[in-house]
């Protein structure tokens, strides 16, 4: 038959379908039927003969499930499933290998850690800061037209016991341009004395807001700006350009997407977005060009000293949350206190040995700084919450921890999913609150700081009582706490199998399994708002999950980190695939 003559039947046929039954009557005048043109075969992708875990109670294991456009359509047997084959279909024989849902990191740091606007690193292991300066030197050659020199990576702490000032130290490597590096916890930075001029900051300056202005026994600037006063320098340092923005596009693109894929991360909240910085607009370009690989949900930062008539403006501006885009911007990121290694988390005692000098209002000695107060951050949630905004509250002491449940039992609204992050030293008291107040518990377990084994680290700072059952995550779960798991990366590995093992296996403050899953996966999808779409494997859901080397339930706990992702779907879609699987 002529193609165009062929061309032309189908077509007639098209018009029959629309048109109705008088033309009907027409084509089989003409000898064509309905039935000449058989409707396509569904495509589906089927996985069968698998160990799936579904993390859905009830229907918590099944051997196979097939989807159809990215949507779980069946899950059951593997029996079941093969009624489901059809020419066009994708086969999958899993052989046994376990299934799960995608993974959930809700506290990450993707475009700070991620991006290639930080020019060098220091060796955290090293106890002589003299010996960073040929480092530091070096690294400035590299980068000789950095209008400020950035770094990363070293311990306060070794800052602190030199045999000389920092400032003079960071100042004999580089004085001819700013400098500012990034403690490896990011709350504190080293700047030198060009960096200090340009901050405006000097023996005079006051500390600002949840920050302080390091100073030595002789009044003498150190360089080094604890919490918010480094942060404010560091605004400076990463002014937006458009090299910075292209250095924050190919760090997502190019490494952070694909290790997150790589890890069966599916799903992240961005946990500290610096809006005027533009990063959100990186994340808006990378989804208007279709390029993410993940679900992604941006925690605005709120700036402690911005004024909070604009800030609140602006914030309220920059919200977004169209549940059909796979970038949302709906939440807030804020901070209750700093952190206790620098004695700033937020205590209701004083510090037994108090790294500040600092004293408050209430108390003789330093019982840590507030980014937001509790009245503050009460007026925040009011404003915010009520346009649908989730709060993402860093609190670390127990002052910290009360201070910001205080705040959402003040002003949350009935469909707030707020939730406070790090959780460190919490009050027994408050543990109840959680559940109480419907406010998540985000822990970080991935880091080996987080071990039993550390505890003790902490108590020269806030007694062996109180330095006990630091993140309690048992607790807070008995408790009735809804429970999720993050890494907080750079600070931890993104590996969650890193954080699953050490959050079954770090006794007394440990999960079972089947807890440590479900706070990696369907309590992500909720503190999200996702909950309904992704989290678990079940009909009608997105298909997003994970396809495991081993069988996390089969294994020796201490072997949970050594697993290995084969392939990860996004809504059906392959994002990552091993070499060798299939």
């Amino acid at each position: 038959m002529p193609l165009s003559f062929k061309t032309s039947l189908l077509s007639l046929l098209a018009m029959v379908t629309l048109l109705g039954s008088g033309l009907k009557q027409q084509a089989n005048a003409t000898e064509i039927t309905t039935d000449s043109v058989k409707t396509p075969d569904p495509s589906y992708t089927i996985y069968t003969n698998g160990s799936i875990y579904t993390v859905n109670p009830k229907q918590p294991w099944a051997e196979a499930l097939v989807i159809k456009e990215g949507v779980i359509e069946f899950i059951g047997s593997t029996k079941d499933a093969k009624g489901y084959v059809t020419p066009n279909s994708e086969v999958i024989n899993l052989n046994g290998k376990m299934v799960m849902p995608g993974f959930h990191d809700v506290h990450i740091h993707p475009l700070e850690s991620g991006s290639d606007n930080t020019h060098f690193s220091l060796d955290i292991e090293e106890t002589n800061p003299e010996n960073y300066i040929s480092v530091i030197k070096k690294a400035a050659r590299r980068h000789p037209n950095a209008e400020w020199f950035i770094g990363y990576g070293h311990d306060i702490h070794t800052l602190l016991e030199a045999n000389r000032n920092p400032l003079a130290i960071l100042d004999d490597a580089v004085s001819d341009r700013p400098v500012i590096i990034m403690e490896q916890t990011s709350h504190s930075m080293w700047v030198n004395s060009k960096a200090l001029e340009l901050a405006g900051m000097n023996m005079n300056t006051p500390n600002p807001v949840g920050g302080v202005i390091l100073k030595d026994e002789d009044n003498q600037l150190m360089g080094i700006l604890i919490d918010n006063a480094g942060n404010i320098a560091m605004e400076l340092a990463m002014k937006p350009t458009p090299k910075k923005d292209e250095n924050d596009y190919y760090g997502l693109t190019d490494f952070v997407l694909p290790e997150l894929a790589k890890h069966g991360i599916t799903s992240i909240a961005d946990a500290r977005t610096y809006w005027k910085r533009g990063e959100h607009k990186t994340w808006q370009r990378l989804a208007q060009e279709e390029k993410l690989t993940a679900r992604v949900v941006l925690g605005l930062w709120a700036y402690p000293e911005e004024n909070d008539v604009a800030q609140l403006a602006e914030l309220k501006s920059l919200y977004q949350n169209n549940p059909d885009s796979l970038l949302r911007i709906n939440q807030i990121k804020l901070y209750s206190d700093g952190i206790v290694i620098n004695t700033t988390a937020a205590m209701h005692d004083p510090y037994e040995f108090d790294m500040l000098g600092v004293s408050d209002e209430e108390s003789s000695g330093n019982r840590g700084i507030n980014y937001f107060t509790q009245s503050r951050l009460s007026q925040y949630i009011a404003e915010l919450d009520a346009i649908g905004f989730d709060f993402h509250i860093h609190a670390i002491g127990e002052r910290g921890i009360h201070e910001a449940l205080n705040a959402v039992e003040e002003s949350a609204s009935a469909n707030s999913r707020h939730r406070l992050t790090h959780l460190e030293v919490v009050d027994p008291a408050d543990y109840k609150r959680f559940a109480e107040l419907n406010v998540s518990a985000d822990c970080q377990v991935a880091g080996d700081f987080t071990d039993p084994s550390h505890w003790g680290e902490v108590a020269d700072f806030i007694g062996k009582e109180k330095a006990q059952d630091l993140v309690p995550i048992k607790s807070l779960q008995q408790a009735g706490a809804r429970v999720t798991l993050s890494s907080d990366w750079s600070v931890s590995p993104y590996n969650p199998f890193i954080g699953l093992q050490n959050a079954v296996t770090r006794a007394p403050q440990n999960l079972t399994l089947e807890q440590a899953i479900a706070s990696y996966t369907i309590n992500g999808a909720y503190v999200m708002r996702q909950e309904n779409l992704v989290g678990t494997l079940e009909e009608g859901k997105e298909a997003d999950l994970v396809v495991l080397d081993q069988n996390l339930f089969e294994i020796d706990p201490y072997d949970i980190s050594q697993t290995r992702i084969l392939q990860t779907l996004l809504a059906g879609e392959e994002v990552y695939r091993a070499k060798g699987f299939r």
